[in-house]
């Protein structure tokens, strides 16, 4: 039985806010990172469903007195957020390919990791049957472009987001907003609420439970974009709002009620904690604080309980090709899952299982290898050693003193350390092309 959690929140905002006027004073006539919206002062403090607000409000707090960690990592996340201004809007209704139901607005992708096992001719044009290449990825799921295109558009609607809500420059939330009007609301262009044809395998099946994972944690981060951009950004409407709530509600209905769902909520790997983490976003974010209250909460047992053993091992991900990937991949949605757990009421973070495993502990088992002391103990054909660092720095916020040691010994991935403006946890070693 998890703890009762008692949050800070209010204590926390008072802090801030008592903090506020210091801070100008000493800043005054200084340099500043990044100047206060136009539409939300540096003391305005959005509602995200995994992100913290306090911690976001902080940080731009932080960013006035000059803080170099916070301007670095703006830095680098703005760089990020003009390259998606200069691309999109994405949709998938451009695809080529038309999914099962003849209908383009319905989302479409192909297992990675399945192969043609027989030459492909005339009579069998697809070299069916179709067989299992754990961790190689099939270049023909390219053909099918929705993939692909969601992680740029996702990733993109979250980056502009954060460069509204710190810099307040009003075209970075209008263009978040086209996007997702694009891709969730407008008729010509919306994806329908289901995920009826994620990773099908030709010649098998049209589509399966495990291609939700393909928005387990993305979606959560648009989640959390439409909160930041109902803080008052220029371009999002109540209306729009209004509208995605709608499209986010059917969609926690499929994801509750369909045959995909409901297989995918069975998994006992990353896949069902990742299932986990997009229903309780996706609830809370509608509304539905109780349901998203108790998946989380339940998650200690259905989750922690047999995926972490007492080392902090996941012998769940050590039997794959990509041990540390997998690791790491499965604690991003354990760490997104505990920060949603604090809004809520539910304390992840401190819940042990009967064997002593618990996500510090997790953490704490990859931190030789994500520090280079030592070498990863379990096969992987790519490993990434960056790929821990998000996870590590999201423990050593909630407490972790190891991890809390130890991050600054990780290296940065190739577009630098953006944790300490966007504090959850990403995967930042994506597999899906390589």
């Amino acid at each position: 039985m998890l703890p009762p959690f008692r949050s800070s929140r209010p204590r926390r905002l008072a802090a801030v806010l008592a903090t506020v006027a210091g801070l100008l004073a000493t800043t005054a006539g200084a340099a500043t990172a990044a100047p206060a919206p136009r539409s939300c002062s540096f003391v305005c403090v959005p509602d995200p469903v995994v992100l913290d607000g306090l911690h976001l409000a902080g940080n731009k707090i932080g960013l006035m007195a000059g803080n170099p960690t916070l301007r670095t990592s703006l830095s680098n996340l703005l760089k990020q957020a003009d390259d998606a201004l200069a691309k999109g809007p994405w949709t998938v209704v451009d695809k080529e390919r038309v999914p099962p139901s003849g209908d383009k607005h319905d989302y479409l992708s192909l297992a990675p990791y399945y192969w043609p096992s027989q030459p492909k001719t005339p009579e069998n044009p697809q070299g069916c049957p179709y067989v299992d290449r754990d961790g190689q990825v099939n270049p023909e799921m390219k053909n099918v472009p929705d993939k692909a295109e969601r992680l740029v558009a996702f990733n993109s609607i979250y980056q502009l987001s954060l460069a509204w809500y710190y810099t307040g420059k009003a075209e970075y939330a209008q263009r978040a907003a086209l996007d997702l009007r694009t891709w969730f609301l407008d008729a010509a262009t919306k994806m329908n609420p289901n995920l009826n044809f994620a990773q099908g395998i030709p010649c098998k099946t049209d589509g399966r439970g495990i291609g939700i994972i393909e928005f387990s944690y993305t979606f959560t981060q648009v989640l959390d974009a439409a909160r930041i951009l109902e803080a008052g950004a220029p371009g999002w409407t109540k209306a729009d709002g209004k509208a995605f709530r709608g499209w986010s509600a059917d969609f926690l209905t499929w994801l509750r009620t369909s045959k995909n769902g409901t297989d995918e909520a069975k998994a006992t790997n990353n896949h069902g904690t990742f299932y986990d983490l997009l229903t309780a976003a996706t609830a809370s974010y509608v509304g539905q604080r109780d349901l998203a209250r108790q998946i989380v909460r339940d998650s200690g047992k259905a989750r922690i309980d047999h995926q972490i053993a007492a080392d902090g091992g996941q012998p769940e991900e050590s039997t794959r090709t990509r041990t540390y990937h997998y690791h790491t991949f499965n604690l991003v949605a354990l760490t997104r899952l505990a920060q949603l757990g604090k809004h809520l009421g539910v304390d992840l973070w401190s819940y042990r299982n009967p064997n002593g495993g618990s996500i510090f502990a997790a953490v704490d088992h990859l931190l030789p290898a994500a520090t280079g002391a030592a070498p990863w103990p379990l096969p992987d054909i790519h490993f990434i050693q960056y790929a821990a660092l998000d996870s590590v720095h999201a423990a050593a916020d909630a407490g972790d003193w190891k991890a809390r040691a130890a991050v600054g010994h990780i290296p940065a991935p190739p577009g630098g350390d953006l944790f300490p403006v966007r504090p959850a946890a990403e995967q930042l070693d994506d597999v899906s092309t390589t």
